[in-house]
């Protein structure tokens, strides 16, 4: 998939359905912690599609001949890309710390207090740590360079064990909050299994 200069990502769609072209058309769609995606469909497109940020929108163009599930398929590859490609630019240690009380606000309605959040090189068994007692938030420094809404995952992970210390129900309704906590843990667990990354924690328990 070929990547211009700008923060812009452009696909292929290997799909060449017959049909009538029709004039772009906007679909609402919703990215990574609550930033609006907007599809617009275009009769001059026949198989690229490409995404790119503007403000505080992700744009995405598609061919107008493409079905509602390709569409829903491509808006996932292409947020990704773009998440991936963004996360390239590695957060500092305040960077992080504002965004885990950003997160608390919007998931937690700021219950969730760290006294401090911070990159470390020394976890290599665990994405994260945290102890409630120091109000303290460690990442691995592994998840650096991967997608935003991972990160985001494991931040909000971390916050949560500042409200309950272990892994049981009502820390995982806690992270229901999270609207793409399957989908980062889908995605870290993928990794973890290519056997270059560590575990995750056990699954919900009952």
């Amino acid at each position: 998939m070929p990547v211009d200069p700008s923060p812009r990502l452009t696909g292929e769609n290997s799909a060449r359905g017959a049909g009538t072209t029709r004039n772009a058309s906007r679909h609402p769609h919703r990215g990574p912690a609550t930033s609006a995606v907007e599809v617009r469909r275009s009769a001059r497109r026949s198989r690229t599609v490409s995404a790119y940020r503007e403000g505080d929108r992700t744009i995405v163009l598609i061919p107008a001949r493409m079905s509602e599930a390709e569409e829903r398929r491509w808006v996932g590859v292409m947020l990704d890309k773009l998440a991936a490609q963004e996360s390239k630019r590695v957060l500092g240690d305040s960077e992080l710390a504002e965004r885990a009380e950003r997160l608390s606000e919007q998931y937690f309605d700021g219950r969730a207090k760290p006294a401090s959040v911070r990159w470390v090189t020394n976890q290599n068994t665990r994405w994260g740590s945290c102890t409630p007692a120091e109000g303290s938030i460690r990442l691995s420094h592994r998840l650096q360079g991967m997608p935003e809404y991972v990160v985001d995952y494991v931040l909000v992970h971390e916050l949560a064990h500042l409200l309950v210390p272990g892994h049981g129900a009502r820390f995982w309704r806690l992270l229901e909050a999270y609207p793409r906590t399957e989908r980062a843990r889908g995605y870290l667990e993928g990794v973890a299994a290519a056997g270059r990354l560590p575990h995750l924690p056990p699954a919900r328990e009952e």
